[in-house]
């Protein structure tokens, strides 16, 4: 019965952090002729309609119209364009909320006639930056690295997955070998894609990554020890990695890569995703052991009141299962949408 309550608590929790919206507002300026400049934004559909933010541009740039809104789906889409009198290397950009910033934070792109592109993102306390006179080989590898961790973070699916191989991998060995498979796969694939030397369209992608978690679900159910999961769990987590991968490339892609600095860009991007992952691995385990208490007296496992792995495994299992079986029926269904 506690046990059943406990998975109930959590499935609440994780529902609920799925149902908040975590993405951030973004803005893209593009250069379409000399010092004219189109822009369009994404506000996430949480935001209230009388609070949707604006872009700012310096004074040396006139609108040519006023902002046009559309709702498209989860989110809010504006347009706008731009001419100054000068170009806005050295200048500021920013953002306007006209009532309170509901905790978002931007990212802000900036894409030049010459290809080059910078990228920033603004912090929730943060509304405005100075763009840059070039691309800076520092700047690029922290705010790439900063996405990467960022992303992995929102990307609930994501995590959830490296929690089933937490779960399946059982010993620090075996859990280092795990997410050894799974960083190395991933990252073949992200580099892959993210460079268009492969490409694969991103809601297959999507809905393939649901059913991947589904799958590490029902096997730390099944808890069998003749399974392939259970003897080479590294072979199956560098399966999906590679799939997981693609998935990761999908955002990248949507937010550009840097012409001059491209190598550092998706070098520290993926450093950012593998902090992530370290950090939400050691998160996972901390509060384990630090729960481990209480657990073994609500649980009341073993003999010696010890907490057997599986008396949590196998109903956050349950729960993960149950979350990712949604969103890959979501996600199919989103096909003929």
């Amino acid at each position: 019965m506690i046990r059943a309550f406990l998975a109930a608590a959590v499935c609440l929790v994780a529902v609920s952090a799925t149902a908040h919206d975590a993405r951030p507002n973004y803005v893209q300026v593009t250069e379409t002729a000399t010092n004219q400049f189109a822009v369009s934004w994404k506000v996430p559909a949480s935001v209230p309609g009388g609070a949707l933010p604006y872009p700012t541009f310096p004074d040396t740039c006139t609108a040519e119209r006023e902002p046009a809104w559309q709702q498209a789906g989860g989110e809010y889409v504006g347009q706008q364009s731009f001419r100054c009198s000068e170009p806005l290397s050295g200048k500021t950009l920013g953002i306007e909320f006209p009532i309170i910033n509901p905790s978002l934070s931007t990212l802000y792109k900036l894409r030049l006639l010459n290809g080059e592109e910078h990228l920033e993102i603004l912090k929730p306390s943060e509304t405005e930056w100075i763009v840059p006179d070039a691309e800076n080989r520092f700047a690029v590898a922290t705010q790439y690295t900063w996405l990467g961790i960022e992303h992995i973070w929102i990307g609930i699916d994501h995590l959830l997955f490296v929690a089933c191989l937490v779960f399946i991998a059982r010993t620090p060995r075996r859990l280092l070998i795990t997410i050894t498979g799974f960083t190395v796969a991933h990252s073949i694939t992200l580099a892959l894609s993210a460079l268009d030397m492969v490409r694969i369209p991103t809601p297959p992608v999507e809905a393939a990554i649901a059913l991947s978690v589904v799958f590490m679900a029902w096997e730390i159910v099944r808890d069998r020890p003749d399974s392939l999961t259970r003897r080479f769990p590294v072979v199956v987590s560098s399966s999906f990695g590679l799939l997981h991968g693609f998935g990761f490339a999908a955002v990248l892609r949507d937010i550009g890569l840097p012409q001059t600095e491209l190598p550092t860009a998706l070098l520290f991007f993926n450093i950012g995703v593998e902090i992530g992952q370290i950090l939400f691995v050691l998160a996972l385990l901390s509060g384990y052991w630090l729960l481990k208490p209480l657990l073994a007296r609500l649980l009341r496992s073993g003999a010696d009141g010890t907490v057997h792995w599986s008396s949590m495994t196998v109903p956050a299992s349950y729960v993960i299962g149950c979350i990712a079986s949604y969103w890959m029926v979501g996600r199919v269904a989103s096909f003929w949408a």
